[in-house]
């Protein structure tokens, strides 16, 4: 099973050396750039659940090019 922990910054420390000391845990470290993907994925997938379950408009195709 892998877990996602968003952990204050003094507090992670701790926690991580604690994690460390279990044999049958693994930590790994992401880099603020690869979080914040990751949480800009996890918001895209939520949008899109919610357009196909109608309750969000999903926006024009030409629009969302314009913008890019």
């Amino acid at each position: 099973m892998k877990v996602l922990l968003d952990i204050k910054d003094e507090k992670a420390l701790h926690l991580i050396e604690v994690l460390k000391g279990l044999s049958y845990v693994k930590t790994k470290q992401l880099t603020d750039s690869k979080a914040k993907l990751m949480s800009e994925i996890r918001e895209a997938v939520e949008e899109m659940k919610l357009i196909r379950a109608g309750k969000k408009q999903a926006r024009d195709t030409e629009d969302f090019l314009n913008e890019l």
